[in-house]
């Protein structure tokens, strides 16, 4: 055999699969050829573990499987379900981001509002003034609607928001018509103080005179 063939029996030589006059003619031909012995240490961890391979599988088991009858069916119809509940899970993921899209500007609607508002109604006998207030929690402060009655125009009034801590914020200013006492009169306005930090709310000519007080509960 010529020198290239024997090259070409590495492969076998380290399997171990060569006849005996092949493998005393390839002993003999490594001697001779470093190649030979540099290729074979290379292929020394792939025969050890094809060797365990051989050791370790049980003598019935076939070294390659052969596909039972309606393998292919049900491979094919376990790739079709995977993909419809992949569809599914991607359906889901897109309501849930639409959902999640949907809510992000009703809850911050919802923080901004904050708790209920509180309505305060009350009437001064003195001076006549009567006012139902409306007040909201907000992230920047109170917003506050006043609805009022006053018989005792013409006058400058305002609003103004008493804190706990007894600082004071103008909340709105507005003109009572003269001759119609009857007439409610609407505005609105807020102050910084938190609701929270609002003890009452008075209503005041400009001259600083009281007309009416609504307590915060």
């Amino acid at each position: 055999m010529r020198p290239l063939e024997r090259h070409r029996d590495a492969g076998a030589y380290a399997l171990g699969v060569l006849d005996a006059a092949d493998t005393f003619r390839f002993d003999d031909h490594l001697m001779d050829c470093p190649e030979c012995r540099v290729l074979l240490a290379e292929l020394g961890p792939t025969a050890q573990q094809l060797a365990a391979y051989e050791r370790l599988t049980p003598p019935h088991v076939e070294p390659h499987a052969v596909p039972g009858p309606g393998l292919g069916e049900r491979l094919l119809a376990e790739a079709v379900r995977l993909r419809r509940a992949g569809r599914r899970r991607w359906l889901c993921a897109v309501a849930a981001s639409v959902v999640l899209a949907l809510a992000a500007p009703v809850a911050a609607v919802l923080r901004a509002d904050g708790p209920g508002p509180e309505q305060i109604t009350a009437r001064d006998g003195r001076t006549g003034v009567s006012a139902t207030l409306t007040a909201r929690g907000r992230d920047w402060g109170t917003d506050i609607g006043l609805r009022v009655r006053d018989p005792d125009g013409p006058h400058v009034c305002e609003l103004i928001a008493v804190g706990t801590d007894g600082s004071e914020q103008t909340v709105t200013t507005w003109m009572a018509p003269a001759g119609e006492p009857s007439e409610e009169l609407a505005t609105q306005g807020g102050a910084a103080l938190l609701r929270e930090d609002i003890a009452r709310y008075e209503v005041r000519t400009t001259g600083g005179l009281r007309l009416l007080t609504l307590r915060s509960r």
